[in-house]
């Protein structure tokens, strides 16, 4: 199971997965229609093939492209996959949209990368700014086969460690599960709250504090309140007046049902959005 074509190379995901997949020892083809895409292959010096030469030969076929893209996408190239090959997608939202073109004679596997944890240490420069991951910071990431036989797991989670280099740990969960981390845990919760934050700064500036004074106040007491909620500070805890303070927050911030946006109901129409 040597042979990849990788879908979408030019992409913003498809070139960090390119420079990983060059130098690895899988022995890769590329696809790309856009120009933009295409100008970027050709400054990593490789060059796109023709679907039709690449991927009936191919063992894996990783669709590095967009989510609105897939169902397009995989109805075009998974019919001329051969039996016993694997399709790799690289977030859940379309396989549990059921957008993946269907075969019962392929397997299909989905990873994603956690990205560089807040928590990391590095220690060169290259790696402390390697925010995405996949160039010089350690991350972990998360797997599912999603159908097929069971051996076809460890084939996709060896692909998913070299694309997503150097990842520490490989978590394998379900597909549903991926789909709660990803966009529910991580985006339709996490991103929106990380930018009510970032609202939240900015109302202060508005209110005459000095910005920089603002940011680094800010930055400074989330680092430490991450640290204490996540275990980095063992025996570290709130004072009494920042329980208080939580105790008066939370209902003036959020609605007292905010936990559905993890049911299955509610994911399952996020899915559907963004798809």
């Amino acid at each position: 199971m040597n042979k990849v074509v990788l879908v979408g190379a030019g992409g913003k995901m498809g070139c960090r997965l390119t420079d990983n997949l060059k130098g690895s020892s899988y022995e890769v083809a590329y696809l790309e229609v856009s120009q933009a895409g295409l100008g970027r292959m050709a400054e990593r010096g490789v060059h796109a093939s023709q679907p039709e030469d690449v991927v009936p030969q191919a063992d894996l076929v990783v669709f590095a492209v967009p989510d609105v893209a897939i169902k397009t996408v995989t109805a075009t190239l998974v019919p001329l996959m051969k039996k016993g090959a694997v399709g790799v997608t690289l977030d859940p939202a379309a396989p549990l949209a059921g957008h993946l073109f269907p075969r019962e004679d392929i397997a299909y596997f989905a990873s994603h990368p956690a990205h560089p944890s807040v928590f990391n240490w590095e220690a060169n420069q290259k790696a402390h700014y390697d925010y995405f991951g996949g160039i010089a910071a350690k991350q972990s990431i998360v797997c599912a086969l999603i159908q097929g036989p069971e051996e076809v797991y460890g084939i996709g989670e060896e692909l998913a460690k070299t694309i997503y280099a150097p990842v520490t740990v490989s978590h394998r969960i379900t597909i549903e599960q991926m789909g709660i981390l990803e966009p529910a845990l991580s985006e339709t919760f996490g991103a929106a709250v990380v930018s009510v934050l970032k609202e939240g700064v900015d109302r202060v500036v508005e209110l005459g504090v000095p910005k920089q004074a603002a940011y680094d106040f800010f930055l400074g007491h989330i680092n430490i309140e991450l640290a204490l909620l996540f275990g980095q500070l063992p025996g570290g805890q709130f004072s009494d007046a920042a329980l208080k303070a939580i105790e008066i927050g939370k209902p003036l911030i959020f609605k007292e049902n905010w936990k559905d946006v993890f049911e299955a109901k509610s994911v399952k129409e996020q899915i559907k959005a963004i798809t």
